[in-house]
């Protein structure tokens, strides 16, 4: 089993920042691909970012790219998601997910094999 745990979550207004970490523990297989996705309130989870092991590749949906920026640290199994000029739309539940290397970045949640428990993050304008 993977555990995920999500934190660096808030309430922050328009324009400004916040930095999102996932760290796994427990029977991590390497390597992995590291998924986050969110969740508005009475929407679909949809994908956010990707990045593969090496951080050599990602992924990110067109409505954060420029503005979020992911990045990981094998040593400690952590993956942090730095999200800049939040809008209110990015208000939502961040979840991170896993699953093993394949040869593209998935988007599709179905695709991930583990998942945090997810944090709240809130934008307001």
């Amino acid at each position: 089993q993977v555990q995920l745990v999500e934190s660096g979550g808030g309430l922050v207004q328009a324009g400004d920042s916040l930095r999102l970490s996932c760290a796994a523990s427990g029977r991590t297989f390497s390597p992995y691909h590291m998924g986050w996705f969110r969740q508005a309130l009475g929407k679909e989870r949809e994908f956010v970012a990707a990045i593969n092991w090496s951080a050599t590749r990602t992924s990110y949906a067109d409505s954060v790219k420029g503005r979020f920026t992911l990045s990981r640290d094998n040593a400690k199994n952590t993956v942090y998601l730095q999200m800049n000029t939040l809008k209110p739309e990015d208000t939502a539940v961040y979840y991170c997910a896993v699953r093993g290397a394949s040869s593209s970045l998935k988007r599709d949640p179905g695709d991930y094999d583990y998942w945090g428990q997810g944090t709240q993050v809130t934008v307001s304008s």
